[in-house]
């Protein structure tokens, strides 16, 4: 056993396995899934139609407008736009509340008109 370990062709064998795993260790990972082509289509239509309602909104539409970009423009660099930066522009905008969601609002009026009423109870 001791004249098998201490051979030169384990020693090979040995330094070709580490070189070998080394070098299949470094090779990147990928997975693969099925994804279904009309959803894709009817997300990117989804998405195109929040964003193109985000651009005809009167604010927006002078802001570019002041920053130098034209329809045609703007309709180019939309079409240039991949289906996930889409996606991401319509979530962004789509969490976006202009004017606020007013419930903070409505939270802020509860407790005030329940602390008057604890208040108005207590005296």
């Amino acid at each position: 056993m001791q004249a098998v370990l201490s051979s030169m062709w384990t020693r090979r064998l040995a330094l070709f396995l580490a070189v070998l795993m080394g070098v299949l260790g470094m090779a990147p990972q990928s997975e693969a899934a099925f994804v279904s082509s009309t959803q894709t289509a009817a997300d990117r239509t989804r998405d195109m139609d929040v964003v193109q309602k985000a651009l005809e909104s009167k604010l927006v539409a002078e802001r570019l407008k002041d920053l130098g970009y034209g329809q045609d423009e703007i309709q180019l660099r939309l079409a240039q736009l991949s289906d996930q930066e889409i996606h991401q522009l319509a979530s962004d905008i789509d969490a976006v509340a202009p004017a606020g969601d007013g419930l903070g609002i409505l939270v802020t009026v509860l407790v005030i008109v329940i602390l008057l009423l604890v208040i108005l109870k207590l005296t």
